[in-house]
């Protein structure tokens, strides 16, 4: 299996103040699938995806890519491996102001040993002729293409999206869901999502509900729409 997500643990706080936040999650997921992280604020879907992008520790358990466990890595390995095989994208897009939306997207490529052709991208992100603007020219869903962009330029394994339409309308969300759909299938990039948004699961190859830091669902999904289908 392409990710292992095994007994992951993680708590914040100490003494009475301390909460386990992830109770021993267990989860795989394979090469090139689309999989949802589905749950309520608090139940630790974020905190997960942190971990699994390096970004956090965890108390225990141990996320494995490709068979090499991240655990294992000296800093210098991890800073590596994350800037060479993990793409993430936030609710906030987190832009260089003074950087035209191609320059942004640049700066993705610099990171990757295999980047993709950058005019190709722009045609695939629909914003070959915005290329030129700056971020405070550009609509919500533009800089969010953008953020898309940068992440995945640099052809990574596995993109990490932690709630990449929560700052978006509902028919810009569905545009943002349908560019991340077609990255998935075009490229094949392992496509991980945390939402809140239980419609967004309909998309999914594989989808895992989490609840006060457990998984209470894991299943593929046999009856897979795509995402201008989605309705909520």
């Amino acid at each position: 299996m392409f990710l292992e997500i095994s007994g992951i643990r993680k708590a914040f706080g100490t003494g009475d103040g301390r909460i386990e936040v992830l109770k021993g999650i267990d989860l795989e997921v394979g090469k090139g699938e689309f999989c949802v992280l589905l749950g309520p604020s608090g139940s630790g879907k974020s905190t997960l995806l942190n971990i699994v992008g390096g970004i956090d520790n965890a108390d225990a358990g141990y996320v494995a890519i490709g068979g090499e466990r991240l655990a294992g890595m000296k800093e210098k390995k991890l800073t590596a491996y994350r800037r060479e095989h993990l793409g993430y994208v936030f609710q906030m897009y987190n832009l260089i102001p003074n950087l035209t939306l191609r320059e942004n997207i640049e700066v993705g490529a610099y990171l990757g040993r295999n980047s993709l052709d950058v005019d190709e991208l722009l045609q695939t992100l629909g914003l070959y002729e915005h290329q030129r603007k700056l971020p405070n020219q550009l609509s919500g869903g533009q800089q969010q293409r953008t953020a898309i962009g940068r992440a995945i330029i640099k052809n990574p394994d596995i993109l990490l999206c932690d709630e990449p339409t929560g700052a978006l309308d509902y028919n810009t969300s569905r545009e943002i869901l349908k560019l991340i759909e077609t990255v998935n299938k075009k490229y094949g990039n392992t496509v991980l999502m945390v939402t809140h948004n239980d419609a967004i699961k309909g998309m999914a190859d594989r989808v895992v509900s989490l609840r006060d830091g457990a998984v209470r669902k894991n299943y593929r999904n046999e009856h897979k729409i795509s995402a201008d289908a989605l309705e909520w």
